[in-house]
């Protein structure tokens, strides 16, 4: 199995994507929104052009204050300019930060979606704080570069090149000189852009790391404490916090130098047109007032050309963040399919399930030794069956199998006589109630626990599973009964509390096939020979599969299995084995299970 470790990101070595790859994946996103966007862009174009026009505006002004005319009806005409424009252009505004919001919105559901459906072994080799951070921080970059990136782009292209051809038609020399500037400028620009998005995908990257980090340290929160550890831990998400730092500071300084360059492109520009303009006023090629509207022109290209700079470094900012998204979307998922639609607290199906492995080989990866050699049982409905070997014999595997959270390399595994790759996936997995080695309680309330696996599950079904578990007394004296909270991980519960709410879970179910795992190993005697006598009611309605290694949980059993390597070795009852297997009969020896009557 992999562990924490030595799980990774899940691509280590994956660069940006190719260019048409990260259109391909923008275009996904913005295409739900592409009609709201095209609106959002036609009020930007608006107020782009009443911009256009104040520069005419102001020229006609001056005209008539040298021709001592009226100027009433063009200072009217310029003010009205002015605010339109800027009501059209805040309506705009808003209407693309919506947007982009809704495409956040999308992008979070689609990936939490699939995230929740991806195949067990995908998870044990990623960080899940990695993952997390994909979907909260790495979304939240595609907010500027699906919606006002791409009205930037097209608004200020079209604003750009409208007061381009207005200054053609006032003077075709200082418009030469305006654009040797821009063009000489723009090319530095350029260079810049590429490293904004390696910093930007590095400082993603380190920020996932961090989520990673804390995700360990506070799933094993207690083990940190007591192992004084707390400061070497700081230090690694420190170090983490560090990097992230750092691609940031390099990611805003290279964003500064596109940012500044805008500034500096319009300042030289300026003092070029003002030098070149007043020596062509000076020999009467252009009016003073041609002058003054080509300066303001000058000024208007700040944001146009700011608009372009911005769409060009938020493709950069969110191409590093499509990348990473993409990578998680590339994690292989099991199939979405609609599953049963049934009573809560009932299975599909009524009959006790039987189980049979029939010559099952399986590996983890394919760099990995096989975990099962030819594996071969077969277990009839009803009763229960343990499931015994030394650790690493695959114990733990075969219930893995029978869920579906891995596929077998070879040979079959048939679930009520059916192949489990035949059935459909929740319809299997509605059909099983699992109880895992560690019995996982999710934090919330008790009762949100107990329903987990069964939402509708009424009080009465509720009531009679907490009475079979043992839980009743504890819910009796809790403050707020089944509404009480249990903490991160059930951290407000016992080890022995936890295990019974998690066998409490699986039986409120009322599955055909029961799947235990080490599921008593935390319980005191008196609950333990309680929920024995639990389980012996159930294994007369269900079939059970329990791996243990307690004397009185596999006495019990009807038949037991002896798994060795990744082999079936033997099966039989207590007595048979104990007379007839050596190996069983040295670990009934070591676990006192020789005592057995």
């Amino acid at each position: 199995m992999t562990t924490a470790s030595d799980a990774s990101t899940p691509d280590d070595t994956a660069a940006r994507l190719p260019a048409r790859e990260t259109f391909r994946a923008l275009y996904r996103h913005f295409r739900p929104h592409r009609w709201t966007v095209a609106l959002g862009a036609l009020f930007s174009l608006a107020a782009a052009a009443s911009g256009v026009l104040q520069p005419l505006a102001a020229k006609t002004l001056v005209d008539r204050l040298g021709d001592d005319e009226p100027i009433m009806g063009v200072l009217l005409v310029l003010t009205a300019l002015v605010v339109i424009g800027t009501v059209i252009e805040a309506a705009g505004a808003y209407l693309l930060e919506r947007t982009a919001e809704s495409v956040v919105l999308a992008a979070r559901r689609t990936l939490i979606g699939r995230l929740l459906r991806l195949r067990l072994p995908e998870v044990e080799r990623t960080q899940p704080g990695d993952l997390m951070s994909r979907v909260t921080s790495d979304t939240t970059l595609l907010r500027a570069v699906t919606t006002r990136s791409i009205v930037s782009a097209v608004t200020g292209g079209l604003a750009f090149i409208a007061a381009i051809v207005m200054m053609a038609v006032m003077d075709m020399v200082l418009l030469g000189v305006t654009l040797v500037v821009i063009v000489l400028i723009g090319g530095a620009v350029a260079l810049v852009m590429p490293r904004i998005a390696r910093a930007t995908r590095q400082s993603q990257e380190a920020v996932g790391e961090i989520s990673a980090v804390l995700e360990r340290v506070f799933g094993a929160f207690r083990t940190v404490k007591a192992s004084g550890a707390e400061a070497r831990e700081a230090s690694i998400v420190e170090a983490a916090a560090r990097r992230a730092w750092r691609h940031g500071v390099r990611t805003a300084k290279w964003q500064s130098v596109a940012w500044s360059s805008v500034g500096l492109a319009v300042q030289v520009s300026f003092l070029a047109v003002l030098g070149i303009g007043g020596a062509r006023v000076a020999s009467g090629a252009i009016s003073v007032s041609t002058l003054m509207a080509f300066l303001l022109y000058l000024f208007f290209l700040i944001e146009p050309v700011s608009k372009l700079v911005d769409a060009v470094s938020e493709y950069q900012v969110g191409s590093a963040a499509i990348a990473r998204i993409a990578e998680a979307e590339r994690l292989e998922t099991e199939p979405l399919e609609a599953g049963p639609v049934r009573p809560a607290g009932t299975s599909v199906g009524t009959r006790p399930a039987s189980v049979r492995f029939e010559d099952v080989t399986f590996r983890y990866r394919e760099d990995l030794p096989y975990v099962h050699h030819g594996v071969s049982f077969e277990v009839p409905g009803a009763g229960m069956t343990a499931f015994v070997g030394p650790s690493g014999a695959g114990k733990t595997t075969v219930f893995g199998l029978i869920e579906r959270f891995y596929e077998a390399t070879g040979g079959r595994i048939l679930v009520g006589g059916k192949d489990v790759r035949d059935w459909d996936l929740p319809e299997l997995r509605a059909s099983i109630g699992y109880v895992e080695q560690d019995a996982p309680v999710l934090a919330g309330t008790l009762r949100e626990n107990l329903v987990f696996a069964a939402p509708d599950a009424t009080d009465e079904e509720i009531r009679d599973v907490l009475v079979r578990a043992r839980l009743d007394a504890l819910v009796d004296r809790l403050p707020d009964g089944l509404e009480t909270l249990v903490g991160h991980r059930g951290s407000k519960l016992s080890g022995g509390e936890r295990q019974r709410v998690a066998i409490a879970r699986a039986l409120v179910r009322s599955p055909r096939l029961l799947l235990l795992d080490e599921a008593t190993s935390q319980l005191d005697a008196v609950n333990e020979m309680a929920l024995r006598d639990v389980v012996a009611e159930a294994a007369r309605e269900m079939t059970i599969l329990v791996v243990a290694h307690r004397l009185s949980t596999v006495t019990l059993a009807d038949r037991i299995v002896v798994m060795d390597a990744g082999r079936v070795r033997a099966v039989g009852t207590h007595a048979e084995l104990v007379a007839e297997d050596p190996l069983y009969g040295e670990l009934a020896a070591t676990q006192l299970l020789a005592s057995a009557p």
